[in-house]
């Protein structure tokens, strides 16, 4: 099934822009344009391995994966590179996990001044005090 630049986009759930944006960073391919079709040439095409392509960036960017990590998996063979694969995933796994416990203490920052403020109506607001320090 051969698709437009537009058509690529609607089907991996992200903007034109995007798509050339993977692809000046290498994620995706800029197809030639077919020959003979006026001045300007014909319209690229892309196929379903495009979109799967798409489909697999956009997961692994939800994954919290970054676009050189992207580039880098989308680079190993996926019978070959398992150690390699498992080393990236617990990279990202030590990231998110720093990231949970720096949410949770600023949650917990937040709840307890949240709950100061509440409980008294008189002097400064302990959260705008906190921030204002």
């Amino acid at each position: 099934m051969a698709m437009t630049i537009s058509g690529l986009a609607r089907a991996g759930g992200v903007g034109v822009e995007t798509i050339r944006f993977y692809q000046r960073r290498g994620l995706l391919d800029t197809p030639d344009r077919p020959e003979g079709a006026g001045l300007a040439g014909g319209v690229r095409r892309y196929g379903e391995e495009d979109a799967r392509r798409l489909r697999f960036i956009r997961s692994a960017q939800a994954a919290g994966f970054t676009l050189d990590q992207i580039g880098e998996l989308l680079r190993l063979d996926a019978g070959q590179d398992r150690a390699r694969a498992r080393e990236l995933a617990a990279e990202r796994l030590a990231a998110l996990d720093l990231k949970i416990a720096e949410l949770e203490t600023a949650r917990d920052s937040l709840r307890r001044l949240a709950s100061a403020c509440h409980a008294s109506q008189e002097g400064p607001c302990p959260i705008i005090s906190a921030f204002e320090e």
